[in-house]
């Protein structure tokens, strides 16, 4: 595969006479919500904390906000408003839970600017990325509000002689949610909006890099929630998240992160042998036959590959194209990603790429390039860190990248995608299931037959056909083999945060 020798690393666009993205009167309150209201750590009751965690702005390095550090304590004190607000959410009808969530809703769309403005301050991330987001989020709420009402099961009937049997749908109770800092409300609301519809209560605990949207939303909506049904404690997954995990009155934890979050969570939860939700890491493959249509492949590529800087766990990273027809998509996707716009979210509605959540996150990407140069990957552009402040990585396209090499196989979730060859179709499915994670993968080929036999011998969880990364709240989204379990949107997620109760009565006369 060749390319131009001229990298062309991007510049970051920055307007530092802009005015800011938010004021202080735009910031939730820094304290946990608890019981319908916002309340200070239970060792600091009249304060926002004894113990503080900065909020940066990524882009810039600024201090945005300071929240509390979480202790067990805090979180003991929001399962139980939980636990007492359990039992009377439950008992509400699907129409009346469904009323809550359109009103909820209609209060998000509502300040959907504020919002949108509030997730760039905090991740990053270019406004059209945040506004992606907030409309999701609105959708999500709108969707499970209609969901709940048409809910199915198996008919009742006499399935043995004389006995008639129903199946009734309840909730599981209090639900322990913990959050990424890569979509912090849009993932809070793929959780909130099921948990809810299907009549539990909930714990969230955001991730502490990115609270504000969550807090923001706890803000805004709960005067139309019940005190004790939707509860927000800040603070470290070691400390909130395990004691959030190993909580005996909760019945449930769902999480979206790391693999190695999810081990933690899965390990804590065995003792009270509690169900966990899952939905972790991914390193998506997109697998291009020599009758692919390589300009729309390209072209599709620039967003799947570098949407929310690569941040995604969705995100089309790993390329494996054939190689008959490799260099000249090569040449026509570095065209695509030396075009991308890279900036600060105030420096223009047409900048595409933000930058990494943090200094930590922005090391470990840029580890990666490192160690990939060395190993003799050849960049085809970017490559490495851009210059100024704020942590920015250049969206770069690894090339000559052999089978097995750790940048085709780990999740390097940044603006960073690889190039692998194959030869024939057996090989493409082989090396395409090759990784341990199996979230998502797509295919591009005009051949419908070798469409649907590919996509049926790929081991990920949603595979796209001459798309990537396109997602509804009608149809599922969760993964196989290192990317967990469980599914979140549609009304698999309904039936993931509720029971099956099978009740039989014998009418024999």
């Amino acid at each position: 595969m060749t390319a131009s020798a001229d990298l062309t690393t991007a510049t970051v666009r920055r307007t530092p006479d802009a005015p800011p993205l938010i004021t202080p009167a735009d910031l939730p309150p820094a304290r946990h919500f608890v019981d319908g209201r916002f309340v200070g750590t239970c060792a600091a009751p009249d304060a926002s904390s004894d113990r503080f965690t900065d909020v940066v702005d990524p882009s810039t390095e600024t201090l945005l906000a300071r929240i509390p550090e979480g202790t067990a304590a805090d979180v003991d004190r929001a399962v139980a408003a939980a636990l007492a607000a359990r039992d009377s959410w439950a008992r509400l009808v699907p129409k009346e839970r469904s009323e809550v969530l359109h009103a909820l809703a209609d209060r998000l769309a509502e300040h959907d600017d504020l919002l949108s403005r509030l997730e760039s301050a905090n991740t990053g991330k270019p406004l059209a990325v945040s506004r992606d987001d907030v409309a999701m989020t609105v959708d999500t709420f709108r969707f499970m509000a209609g969901a709940v009402r048409a809910t199915g099961s198996m008919a009742a009937g006499d399935y043995a002689e004389n006995h008639l049997s129903v199946i009734l749908r309840e909730p599981l109770g209090v639900i322990g949610v913990i959050t990424p800092w890569n979509y912090p409300l849009l993932m809070a609301a793929w959780k909130i909006a099921p948990i809810l519809a299907a009549g539990n209560t909930v714990v969230v605990k955001p991730s502490e890099q990115t609270p504000l949207t969550t807090l923001k939303l706890a803000e805004l909506v709960g005067d139309l929630l019940p005190p004790g049904v939707l509860n927000v404690v800040t603070g470290y997954g070691p400390v909130a998240g395990a004691r959030l995990t190993e909580h005996p009155d909760v019945d449930m934890i769902a999480l979206t992160g790391s693999v190695d979050s999810g081990r933690a969570v899965a390990r804590a939860a065995a003792d009270s042998l509690k169900r966990v939700h899952l939905e972790l890491g991914g390193k998506a493959p997109v697998v291009i036959f020599p009758d692919a249509d390589l300009p729309a492949a390209a072209s599709a590529l620039r967003v799947a590959g570098f949407w929310n800087s690569g941040q995604e766990c969705g995100a089309a990273c790993r390329i494996l194209v054939h190689e008959s027809v490799a260099e000249e998509f090569v040449e026509r996707l570095v065209g695509e990603v030396r075009a991308l716009v890279v900036g600060e979210p105030t420096a223009g509605e047409d900048v595409e790429v933000g930058p990494m959540v943090s200094k930590a996150h922005f090391d470990r990407v840029t580890g990666y390039l490192e160690r990939a140069k060395e190993d003799g990957l050849r960049v085809a552009t970017g490559g490495g860190p851009l210059e100024g402040p704020g942590y920015f990585v250049a969206p770069t396209v690894l090339v000559d990248v052999p089978e097995g090499a750790e940048a085709a196989r780990e999740e390097i979730f940044g603006p960073v995608v690889t190039v692998e060859t194959f030869t024939d179709e057996a090989e493409a499915v082989r090396r395409a299931n090759d990784v341990p994670l199996g979230l998502s993968a797509s295919v591009w080929t005009e051949n419908a037959r070798r469409s649907h036999d590919i996509a049926a011998r790929l081991d990920f969880g949603t595979v796209w056909v001459n798309s990537h990364l396109v997602l509804a709240s009608e149809v599922p989204w969760g993964g196989f083999k290192g990317s967990g379990y469980g599914r979140d949107l549609s009304l698999y997620a309904l039936d993931d945060y509720s029971r099956t109760k099978h009740v039989m009565h014998n009418h024999g006369r």
